[in-house]
């Protein structure tokens, strides 16, 4: 998702910086939001694990990515369109890089 005018700048609680780390250790979590990332904005029906685990399983994953802040979903009927949240993720980043 494209943005006009200047990016906003993200502080991060201590609840959220929590939540974030939680849920990028999980790998099934971590290899969905790298999909999302190099797509750029995908459905959630086209993400790789749809071959390898459960549609409820891979629905818990996109919700733990969501309550975290790292996934936007946006629902169309049925579909499920996923996009990374990009301020949220580059927060996260940049207190883990002043550590």
């Amino acid at each position: 998702m494209k943005t006009k005018g200047p990016r906003k700048k993200i502080t991060l609680t201590d609840e959220q910086f929590t939540a974030i780390s939680r849920a990028l250790a999980d790998p099934r979590r971590y290899a969905i939001l790298r999909q999302i990332a190099a797509a750029g904005e995908m459905a959630c029906c086209r993400l790789e694990e749809h071959e390898v685990i459960s549609p409820a399983t891979i629905s818990h994953h996109i919700k733990e990515l969501n309550e975290a802040g790292l996934v936007e979903v946006e629902r169309e009927g049925r579909e499920a369109n996923l996009r990374v949240c990009r301020l949220v993720f580059e927060a996260y980043v940049a207190r883990l890089a002043s550590l």
